[in-house]
C-alpha cells in the first residue's frame, strides 16, 4: 500500500509541529513550506481548518484516506463519543502501539518492524500494521528479533515514557494492551471535533 515517502521536514512545517520526528529545521524555519510560506496571511475558512485537522492526523498515524474513513465509519457506529472513538482505534493499531511501547524510535521504523515480521501479538506472528489491538492483547519482538540494534537503541532512549494503557516488561521485551486510552491520556494535541464535523457535512 501506498505511504508518504517525502520530506519528513515539509510535513512538519506545513503543521507547525514534529508530527514526523523531531527536527532542527522545525525551529529555525517555523513557517509553512513553499515561496509564500512566510508571508501566508489569508484567513483559512472553516472547511481548510477542518480538512488541516484530519490531513495532521492521517500524517500522525500514517494511515491514507480509504482506511482512515473506515476507521471513521467504525468510530461512528460505536457508543460513545466519536471523536474519541476514533482516536482510541487509531491508538490502538499495531504499528502505533509498537512505537507507543519504545520499540521503535518512531512510528514509521514500528510499520518496518511489523512489515518484516519482527512483532508478535498473543504469540503468533503478525505483519499487518492495521491490526486493531483488544484489551489484553500482548505484544512481544519475536525471539529472533531481540538483537536487533534499532530496538535496543529504541528502548534505551524512550525507557522514561510509559503510558497508562500498556504495560512493559523489559526483560521480556514484551508489552500488553491493557485497555483503550482515555481522551486526556492521548498526548498528541488533536481537535478531533473538527474531524467529526469535516465528516457530518
Amino acid at each position: 500500500m501506498a505511504r508518504y515517502t517525502g520530506p519528513k521536514v515539509k510535513i512538519s512545517r506545513k503543521f507547525g509541529q514534529p508530527i514526523l520526528g523531531e527536527s532542527k529545521a522545525l525551529t529555525k524555519k517555523n513557517y509553512p513550506p513553499g515561496m509564500h510560506g512566510r508571508n501566508r496571511k489569508r484567513k483559512a475558512s472553516e472547511y481548510s481548518v477542518q480538512l488541516r485537522e484530519k490531513q495532521m492526523v492521517k500524517y500522525t498515524y500514517g494511515v491514507l484516506e480509504r482506511q482512515f474513513a473506515k476507521t471513521f465509519d467504525r468510530a461512528l457506529r460505536k457508543e460513545g463519543i466519536t471523536g474519541v472513538n476514533l482516536l482510541k482505534f487509531l491508538e490502538a493499531r499495531l504499528d502505533n502501539t509498537v512505537y507507543r511501547l519504545g520499540i521503535a524510535p518512531t512510528r514509521r521504523a514500528a510499520r518496518q518492524l511489523v512489515l518484516h515480521k519482527h512483532i508478535t501479538v498473543n504469540g503468533e506472528l503478525v505483519n499487518i500494521p492495521s491490526y486493531s489491538l483488544k484489551p489484553g492483547d500482548l505484544i512481544a519482538v519475536r525471539e529472533k528479533s531481540k538483537s536487533l540494534e534499532i530496538v535496543a537503541d529504541s528502548l534505551s532512549v524512550r525507557a522514561n515514557k510509559k503510558y497508562s494503557w500498556l504495560e512493559w516488561d523489559s526483560s521480556q521485551l514484551a508489552g500488553k494492551f491493557i485497555n483503550y486510552p482515555q481522551r486526556d491520556e492521548i498526548p498528541e494535541p488533536i481537535q478531533e471535533q473538527l474531524i467529526v464535523e469535516l465528516y457530518s457535512k
